[in-house]
């Protein structure tokens, strides 16, 4: 599953972006990556362990949730199952 959040771009500043993708590990742990920046300049990148993917998708929803209302706007999503803005 992967988000993909940016806000909108004021005149003379880039765009800010966060980027949110969960993926299962080879051992059937889950694995959650926040990327998060400005475009075209460095990144942050913090990744998160859960044993349980009910508990990867609820951090993944809570963290898509925490950007929305942070201002960010849903630009992309990708996944079959993946949880859709609200």
């Amino acid at each position: 599953m992967r988000l993909y959040l940016q806000t909108v771009p004021g005149p003379t500043e880039a765009p800010r972006y966060v980027q949110i993708v969960l993926e299962q590990d080879l051992l059937g742990g889950w694995t959650l990556y926040r990327e998060s920046g400005v475009q075209g300049g460095r990144a942050t990148l913090k990744r998160e362990q859960y044993m349980e993917r009910d508990d990867a998708i609820h951090a993944l929803e809570n963290a898509r949730d925490a950007q929305l209302k942070r201002g960010y706007r849903l630009m992309f999503s990708q996944g079959l199952d993946g949880p859709h803005a609200r």
